[in-house]
């Protein structure tokens, strides 16, 4: 199993989440998050002084599944959240250890 965190521009949200549904992806979390790479953040006027804005806004992806789904999933998340600017942002892959589904107490894939 594996776990797939992403940090995206948040107007992409709803196309990653489109584009995963079409391909059979349906459970994820999405966090409002802030941050910075190598946008490093900009300037902003407000009531005449200029101030910087150093984190920016993003949204925080989470999505755990089958190993043999990864490939296909990180293809169509790539593509949906692409804009080719800077920010697009980054996927990060790990490996999960245990899922147990609270309710039933079902485990590992049959909890996903």
């Amino acid at each position: 199993m594996k776990k797939i965190e992403a940090i995206i521009k948040p107007f992409k949200l709803d196309d990653v989440r489109e584009a995963l549904s079409e391909i059979g992806i349906t459970g994820m979390t999405a966090t409002e998050v802030k941050g910075f790479g190598r946008q490093k953040g900009h300037t902003e006027l407000y009531r005449g002084a200029e101030y910087i804005v150093d984190f920016l806004p993003k949204v925080k992806i989470e999505i755990v599944l089958a190993e043999n789904d990864l490939e296909r999933c990180l293809e169509v998340l790539t593509e949906a959240a692409r804009t080719g600017k800077i920010g697009d942002g980054k996927i990060f892959v790990t490996t999960v250890e245990k899922i147990i589904r609270i309710r039933t107490g079902e485990q590992d894939n049959d909890a996903i």
